[in-house]
């Protein structure tokens, strides 16, 4: 400095200052400075990181890191192996997924299944297909796959299912109502009022419905329950309904086919029961009444009546009087 107290020397050396020590008010930016810092204060880590560097290999590996390594790859190699070979599948099949088995073994196993609604289904059938069996958990049951699973049941209208825990399921359901019985091709299904098929005929449970035969029958089916009403107290004997060519019925009535025509249905029946109860027409020997004509009854014998009414009519005289 001069005597002044005012600073004195050059430009150059005043930035040299500012490299080797603090900048001077004013004599150049924060930034310079501290990019001067930066050396000095990254040093300790780059002698800290040279050191571990140097150290042996083995100091610088966690213990027991191999030893784990190992441990794990022969668990997977085993696991593999015991998938690949099949009696992963086999343990699945006789106890159940295995986080199943470990839900159970918390106190979380399905122990109770309450159905309400069931109705024509057997209970074994709504857990078959809602997959609940003795394996299965509270805990991993997915509900919604088990509705989903219910709702394929043709019966089954609507259904809920829910988890009550620790080891209940509740199944609300509402299943469709059979109305009959329709045979096709030699198979027998139910179906419901609208003839939607809902269930295959496996069992005598079905057996009292009303039983329609043929194609279209099922969609048919108003008519042909109407027709069974209008046969007033010969509707009890009649064991089915065959809808012919798409046009019209045959009633299958004890053994006697009734013929009906395809309109006026109902008018002819009234007839038929009127026939039945002044002259019993139904008891004689016959297979079949045709009520396709209006105004007359064409009935057909069965092969021994019809052979006892030709032997009948050769003993028959062919003239009026007789030679003695």
């Amino acid at each position: 400095m001069d005597g002044g107290g005012r600073y004195s020397g050059s430009l150059n050396a005043a930035e040299q200052a500012g490299v080797d020590g603090p900048p001077a008010p004013g004599s150049g930016s924060l930034v310079a400075g501290l990019a001067a810092r930066l050396p000095r204060l990254v040093r300790p880590f780059m002698r800290s990181r040279r050191s571990r560097l140097g150290q042996p290999i083995e100091r610088r590996i966690p213990r027991h890191a191999g030893t784990l390594t190992l441990a794990v790859t022969f668990a997977a190699l085993s696991v593999t192996g015991f998938v690949a070979s099949g009696r992963y599948d086999r343990f699945v099949l006789e106890n159940g997924h295995v986080s199943d088995v470990l839900a159970r073994l918390a106190g979380f196993g399905v122990e109770r299944v309450t159905i309400s609604g069931i109705a024509r289904l057997y209970e074994r059938e709504v857990l078959q297909a809602a997959g609940i069996d003795g394996h299965s958990s509270v805990v991993f049951l997915d509900v919604a796959e088990a509705r989903q699973r219910l709702l394929d049941v043709p019966l089954i209208a609507s259904v809920s299912v829910r988890k009550v825990y620790p080891n209940e399921i509740v199944i609300s359901q509402v299943e469709r109502e059979p109305a009959a019985l329709w045979q096709r091709n030699g198979e027998i299904s139910v179906i419901a009022a609208d003839g939607t098929v809902i269930d295959e005929m496996r069992d005598d449970r079905y057996a009292a419905l009303p039983l329609v035969v043929g194609e279209e029958a099922n969609e048919r089916l108003k008519d042909y329950l109407a027709l069974i009403e209008a046969a007033g107290e010969l509707g009890e004997r009649v064991k089915a309904g065959t809808y012919v060519s798409g046009r019209r019925w045959t009633l299958k009535l004890d053994g006697v086919d009734i013929r009906l025509p395809e309109t006026g249905a109902a008018e002819a029946l009234a007839r038929l029961v009127k026939l039945e109860r002044d002259s019993r027409i139904l008891e004689k020997d016959i297979i079949a009444v045709d009520l396709r004509l209006p105004d007359r009854v064409v009935v057909r014998l069965t092969e021994e009546a019809a052979a006892t009414r030709a032997e009948s009519q050769k003993k028959k005289p062919k003239g009026k009087g007789t030679e003695t």
